[in-house]
C-alpha cells in the first residue's frame, strides 16, 4: 500500500494538533469484542446479572473504549504507539456514542516522541476515559 505524502514529517507536528474518532457502540460490538478477547465477564454480557450491580445495566469493556484512542493515533500514519496511561472515569453503556480525541501536548525532540492528552467522552460530553499517550515518530 502506498501512503504517499500522507505520512507526516517530524517538523509538521505541532503542540495543539489533535485527531478524533467517534462511534456509537452496539450490543453486537460488545459480543464480538468479548468473543475475540475471551473477556466473558457477565457485567459485559448478561443483562440480568448486570441489573443487580451498581451499574444497573451491561457496561462496555473499558479496554474496548480505550481502543478508540488507538483509532485516533492510527491516523498518524507511520507512528508507533509507545505507551498509555488511562483512568476510566465513568461507565459506558450500549448505544452510547463515544468521541475520542488525542491532542499533542508536548514534543520530546531528543526522543522523537509526541506526548498526547487522550480523552473519550459520551454523547453528553461527560468524560469516560482520560489519560496520556506517547507516540514515537520514526525517521523516514
Amino acid at each position: 500500500m502506498d501512503y504517499g505524502n500522507s505520512i507526516k514529517k517530524w517538523e509538521e507536528f505541532n503542540v495543539g494538533d489533535s485527531t478524533k474518532y467517534a462511534k456509537t457502540i452496539t450490543s453486537a460490538d460488545i459480543v464480538i469484542w468479548c468473543g475475540l478477547t475471551g473477556d466473558m465477564n457477565p457485567i459485559h454480557l448478561d443483562r440480568e446479572y448486570s441489573r443487580k450491580t451498581q451499574f444497573k445495566d451491561i457496561i462496555v469493556p473499558g479496554i474496548y473504549v480505550l481502543g478508540f484512542i488507538s483509532a485516533t493515533l492510527g491516523k498518524i500514519l507511520g507512528s508507533i504507539y509507545a505507551s498509555q496511561t488511562v483512568r476510566f472515569t465513568k461507565p459506558v453503556y450500549v448505544n452510547d456514542t463515544i468521541s475520542a480525541e488525542s491532542t499533542i501536548i508536548d514534543k520530546l525532540e531528543n526522543k522523537r516522541m509526541l506526548k498526547l492528552h487522550t480523552r473519550c467522552a459520551n454523547q453528553n460530553e461527560e468524560t469516560v476515559l482520560d489519560g496520556e499517550a506517547l507516540l514515537y515518530i520514526p525517521r523516514p
